[in-house]
Parts: C-alpha cells; structure tokens; sequence
C-alpha cells in the first residue's frame, strides 16, 4: 500500500429550497467516472472536465437508475477504507465542499431508515465483522473520541466535564495529538450511536442564508481499532492499532452569499482560514510528489504549511503521510454557485494527485516474524516442489537422535542416570556408534541429493538462516531478562573469583582477596598502602623478578634487594582438588 493515491470522490445533490425558488439550472454532468461542469455565464465556453475515482448523482430521486444512495456511497469508499483497517492502516476519510453542499449528510447522514452516512454506517459494519470473528485466536477493542474544531479552538463533544478548549500538542513519535481528548472505550454498535448522537447534539450549527443547519466547526469523529492474535506457532502475541479518522469539514462560504454577520462572520472567516490553509497543503503535496516523480528529487525548498491551521496540523499524518486517505466532495448543481463548485472541482483535481505512504501500524519485530515465516513456507514449497520434500523430515529427524544420543551420553557419566525410554536410546556404546554411523551416511546421502538439485543447497541454507533468527526473535521478555541475569550471574562470579567486588548496580566495588586463587600481596609501613597490589600464582610454574631479566618474569618486582630472577612457585593440585604452592629460589 506505500506510495498509494488519495482515493478521490464527487457527489452531487438534489436542489434545495433557495436555489429551487431561484430557479436555478443544473451545471453539472456525470458520465462514468468523469465530471463535467458547463459556464452559465458564458454557454460558448467549452465545458471543463475532470476525472476522478468515483462521481455519484445524487441530483436525481432514488427512482432514477442513476441515482447514487447513501449505501452505495459506503460500499465503494467506507467497505474499503474499512478493510485497510482490518489489514492495520491508518484509514481517514473527509468530505469537502461549500457550505449546503451535502457534506455533512454524506458523513453523518439522517436517522431515517436507508438514510444513514458514512460514519455510523462504517461503525455498524466494523462491530458486525467483529461479532462474525470465529477466531478465538482473534481478539478485539474498540475506542471513540470525537471533537470539534471551532475557530481554531478544539472542543471534546464526549466529554461534557472538558468545556474548555484543548491544547493541540506535537509528539516527537507519535505526532501531533489533542491533550486530554476523551477516548471512550465501546462494546457494540449502540454503544457508538449513542455517543455520536450525544456529539452532533453538541456541535455548533447555525443558520446561514444558504444553509437552514449549516456547520460552524470542522468536526473529527476518530475509531482507534486493535487487533490481538496469538499466533500458536510463534508463540507470539501480535498486535495491530489502526486509526479511522471520519472528517466532516465545514463549508467554505462567501459572507455575500451568506449573509453572515457578527459572530457568523467570524466563524466564517475561521472556516475559510482552514480551509484555505487545507488547500495550500494539498496544492503543496501534489507540487512535491509531482517534482519528485519527474525529477526523482525532492526539493529542500519545498514547505508544506501544516501548522497554519489547528486542522492541517492534526490531519498531517491523513495528507501525504501514514494513511489510506479517500476524500468526497460535495458539489451544488446550481448555476449561481458556479464558482464554488468549479472550486470544489479544481480542489478534488489537486488532492488526488497526492500520494500517501501508509504502512501497517504492528510492532516491527512482529513484522519480522511474519515475514520470515512466509519466507520459510515458501522456501519449503520450493525444496518440496524440486523433490526434497522428505529432507526436511529426514533432518529433522536427525536433529533430535542427535540430542537424544548427547543426552545419552552424559546420563551414562558417573552421577548421571539414564531417563531416556528404552525403545529410543540404549546404554551400549556400540549401538550408539552404529546410531552415530547410520546418522552420518544418511547425512552423506542428503548432501549428495542437495548438491545435485539446482539451489537445493542456497535454499536449504536460507531455510536454516530464516528459522534460526525466528527462535531469536521469539524469545519473550522475560527468557530475555532470564538470560541477560545468567550472563551476569557468571560474570560477577567470574570476576569474583578473580579477587574483583561488583556493586548490586554492576559498578566496580574494589579489589579483594580471593579464597580458592593463590595469590600475593604487598605490605607497607603504612597500613593504608598495604595490600593495595595483588598478585596471582598461576597454575605450574610463576616467575618472580625483576623487568629486565633474560627470562620474561610473571610477576615484576623493583627494589634494593630483588634480584634479576628472584623465585619461583609452583602451584599443584593433590587428589583431594587442594592447592599446594612450593617456593623456591632460582
């Protein structure tokens, strides 16, 4: 899915009462894929086309069998997107348009039978994919938030505790996140309806000229969806996080056409601000990846002004970047909105030739794992495929008599007893060398069948790599730190013996004398300087003297009374394991 095209749709509506009591004549027409809009003002001027993913006309009543339904709609954007979320991508759809464009509909839809949008449509589908899981393998949660972006402030509608305005903050991971934003956990379907009832309750509509319940926020209702499998193989438990982003914008507007005042026309003027700044982003996306496809390089010149808007800022990762992102824009058929609807076209035209990169959200040593499990089956189906199928059961088989004989042997040891069944091992020396024989030529065999097979032996060698680095990957946390413990445990004791402390911390403590090692140490008039310098005697002969001497001396001495060669020890072992040491002069 990396390097995938913004999927890009247009709808349009039905005339509402303004532009019916106008009198207004339908400008747009669909054919297939292809969108075309006619000029009122100048009825010479060819029409402009454009093409796009998907162009539904809605204008029309549903007894037309061209008419684009709500569920239709769904089925060709919503199914889709809803399935990379299964697959573990972050998914973001967002409708665009001016305001009484239809987009709010398209999202959220009406509660009327068949009349039902995007969102709560996609959220009835996602928990009826869940509830239809038989995996029990495969489990399931769910979590809601939906907020508000009111000029330019962010307002939890879920949360009725958080009246304030949320701060915006940018994470160095995972990216720009809304502080303190209520993230609901549900367990059904009429769990998630009646917190999106609650939220539209608490958005800010208002009434504008063009527009009876026109929006006055960019409203983002998110679904952060986890997957856990526990895959019995790996003994591995997996977890995938996708992130569903449904945004319903407001409409850009002009205050003429409105009739927006006071406070309406601030609103507008906010409205228009993100929505502005959305545009120069997505004009900046399509510029760059349009440089970078011609010239294969990426100008260091190029500046993607997110942080213009609160709205760019928080759907930066949907624009260009780790999302599977489809947009809808709703379009008016009207002549005497023209030039918005041309707006919204040339808007749609830019965002499709924007690419997004968009990877599975799952831990990357998961990843891993489930990559090089897919390689190993196919490896096997190749050495199947050439006739060396059974190898990998005859070195399996052979891998474990192996361990079974070693294990045999150290029970046969003094101290040790035989646990091993008596139909897989026997205690005779002879019948283990005759194990041992019959194990080497049928090892001999198998080469000789790998070495004559085109890369039979490349693949046997990859195959053994692959599921060597599995068993590391599979090692769990805990074997890890159980490991990592030993391998201290063994240090320390090492350097315990050696004469050397270690804090609980791993930091070096001092030096002592050790108990089962022979070893020297000086002695000094001042009790502080005394056994500050420690010697060892090794195991056979150790040489004392001093640094120039014609032999090399183990250890060196300097003073007025040491001579070149001044002694020797000799270090044995008697039969109880004790240590005797002899001195001598040289």
């Amino acid at each position: 899915m990396s390097g995938a095209s913004v999927k890009v749709a247009v709808r349009v509506r039905p005339f509402n009462s303004r532009e019916t009591s106008k009198e207004s004549k339908c400008i747009i027409q669909m054919q297939g894929n292809s969108t075309t809009i006619l000029n009122p003002k100048n009825p010479k001027e060819p029409p402009k086309s454009f093409s796009f993913d998907y162009s539904y006309w809605s204008h029309t009543s549903p007894d037309d069998p061209c008419f684009a339904s709500q569920s239709l709609v769904f089925n060709d954007i919503g199914k889709e997107m809803l399935q990379h979320a299964f697959e573990g991508y972050n998914v973001c759809i967002f409708a665009y348009g001016q305001t009484g464009a239809g987009k709010s509909y398209t999202m959220m839809g009406k509660q009327e039978e068949g009349q039902e949008g995007i969102i709560p449509l996609l959220c009835e589908d996602l928990f009826e994919k869940i509830n239809d899981n038989s995996n029990e393998e495969i489990s399931y949660s769910v979590e809601v938030a939906y907020m508000e972006i009111y000029c330019e402030r962010v307002r939890d509608l879920l949360n009725p505790k958080n009246k304030g305005n949320l701060r915006v903050r940018e994470h160095p991971l995972l990216g720009p996140y809304v502080e303190d934003l209520s993230k609901l956990a549900v367990m059904s379907y009429t769990d998630i309806a009646d917190l999106m009832d609650a939220g539209n309750k608490a958005r800010t509509v208002a009434a504008t000229n063009m527009n009876e319940t026109s929006s006055r926020s960019h409203a983002v209702f998110t679904i952060v969806f986890t997957q856990r499998k526990y895959d019995s193989e790996t003994d591995l438990s997996t977890e995938k996080v996708s992130k569903i982003s449904l945004v319903d914008l407001a409409g850009s507007e002009r205050a003429d056409s409105t009739g927006a005042k006071g406070t309406r026309l601030k609103e507008g003027a906010n409205i228009n601000k993100s929505l502005t700044t959305l545009g120069k982003v997505i004009s900046a996306l399509a510029e760059v990846d349009n440089c970078t496809s011609k010239s294969k390089k990426k100008k260091k010149t190029d500046f993607i002004p997110y942080r213009d808007s609160v709205l760019t800022w928080l759907l930066r990762e949907n624009l260009g970047g780790n999302s599977r992102t489809a947009m809808v824009a709703a379009l008016s058929p009207a002549d005497i909105n023209y030039d918005e609807t041309l707006s919204t076209l040339r808007y749609a035209d830019r965002a499709k030739q924007i690419k997004c990169n968009a990877v599975i959200n799952e831990d990357p040593n998961n990843r891993l794992v489930r990559e090089l499990k897919d390689e190993v089956t196919r490896l096997k189906e190749l050495l199947r495929a050439q006739g060396l199928g059974d190898i990998l059961d005859n070195l399996k088989d052979i891998h474990n008599n192996k361990h079974r004989h070693l294990l045999a042997s150290e029970n046969q040891q003094p101290g040790h007893f035989s646990t091993a069944p008596m139909g897989c091992l026997t205690a005779s020396p002879s019948s283990g060398s005759l194990c041992s024989q019959a194990g080497l030529q049928s090892v001999s065999s198998i080469q000789e069948r790998i070495m004559s097979t085109p890369g039979g032996e490349e693949a046997i060698e990859r195959l053994k790599e692959s599921e060597k680095i599995i068993a590391e990957l599979n090692e769990t946390w805990e074997e890890k730190l159980r490991k990592t413990e030993a391998i201290r445990m063994e240090r320390e004791a090492l350097l315990a013996e050696m004469g050397v402390a270690i804090r609980e911390d791993g930091g070096t403590l001092g030096v002592f004398s050790p108990k089962k090692t022979p070893h020297l140490v000086n002695l000094n008039e001042d009790p502080l300087m005394s056994e500050c310098l420690l010697y060892y005697i090794k195991d056979g002969i150790t040489r004392v003297g001093q640094a120039d001497a014609e032999r090399r001396q183990d250890i060196v001495l300097s003073g007025a009374h040491i001579r070149e060669e001044h002694c020797i020890f000799r270090s044995e072992r008697n039969a109880n394991g004790n240590v005797i040491v002899h001195v001598g002069a040289m």
